[in-house]
C-alpha cells in the first residue's frame, strides 16, 4: 500500500479535493524548462472526450519523464484534466481557459442559456512499467440566460481566469446554474468518487480505505 502519491497539476482545487479524501500528495510540476501549456492545445477536429483522455495520458508521459529526472523514490502519480463542452457543436466542442476578457466572454455568450457538459479525465500511474489506470466522468449543467452586464460584471471579478468554460462552480460562477447532473466534485477537476476507485486500483491509501475495503 503507497502512503502517497505525486499530484502533476498546479490546480489548487484538486489539491483541496484530495485533502478532502485524506490523501497524502506531494506535487510533482513542470520546470521552467517545460512546455506544458503546449500538451494542452486541442487537435483539428478533436471532440471533447477524445481531447481530455489524450491531454491526461500526455500529462502522465511528461510527468512520468519529470519523476525520473528528480530522482524521487516511487509513488504514483495521479494527472487529470477538464474541459467543458457543448455537445454537438463543433464552434464549442472544446471550451478551455480563456485567454483574456475577449474570450471569456465569448464563452460565457456561449453557455448563456445553455446545457454543457463537464468532462474530467484522469489517470493514475500505479508503477512506473505499468499502463495509466483512467477514465472519464461527464456532468451536465445547465446555465441560466446571462445578460451582458452579469457577464461583464463576473469577468471583472477575475473568476473566469485559469478555469475551462471560463467559470468556477465553487465561486461567483455557482450564482448562474439552474441544474447539475453528474458530480460536483467532477465539475470542480476531479470526481471523488471515481477518485476512490482509482485509489483503491492503485493501492494508494486514504482515510476511507479500510472501511470500503471491507464494503467490497
Amino acid at each position: 500500500m503507497h502512503s502517497f502519491l505525486y499530484l502533476a497539476s498546479q490546480s489548487p482545487r484538486r489539491q483541496e479535493l484530495l485533502t478532502q479524501l485524506g490523501v497524502r500528495f506531494e506535487l510533482l510540476l513542470p520546470s521552467s524548462d517545460e512546455n506544458a501549456e503546449a500538451i494542452e492545445a486541442p487537435l483539428a477536429n478533436e471532440n471533447a472526450r477524445a481531447y481530455v483522455e489524450r491531454v491526461t495520458l500526455a500529462k502522465c508521459d511528461a510527468a512520468l519523464q519529470r519523476w525520473a529526472k528528480r530522482n524521487l523514490p516511487w509513488a504514483p502519480i495521479l494527472c487529470a484534466d477538464t474541459t467543458v463542452s457543448l455537445p454537438n457543436s463543433d464552434a464549442a466542442q472544446i471550451l478551455g481557459k480563456a485567454s483574456d476578457a475577449a474570450d471569456a466572454e465569448r464563452i460565457l455568450r456561449l453557455l448563456s442559456g445553455q446545457t454543457h457538459q463537464v468532462l474530467t479525465a484522469i489517470a493514475l500511474l500505479p508503477q512506473q512499467s505499468a499502463k495509466p489506470i483512467s477514465l472519464v466522468q461527464v456532468s451536465e449543467v445547465e446555465f441560466m440566460p446571462l445578460s451582458d452586464n452579469l457577464i461583464k460584471a463576473y469577468i471583472a471579478s477575475q473568476e473566469p481566469y485559469g478555469k475551462a468554460g471560463a467559470y468556477g462552480i465553487q465561486g461567483l460562477g455557482s450564482a448562474f446554474i439552474r441544474r447539475i447532473v453528474g458530480s460536483y466534485s467532477g465539475i470542480m477537476g476531479l470526481p471523488l468518487f471515481e477518485m476512490a476507485t482509482l485509489l483503491q486500483q492503485a493501492g494508494v491509501s486514504f482515510t476511507l480505505t479500510p472501511e470500503i475495503a471491507n464494503q467490497a
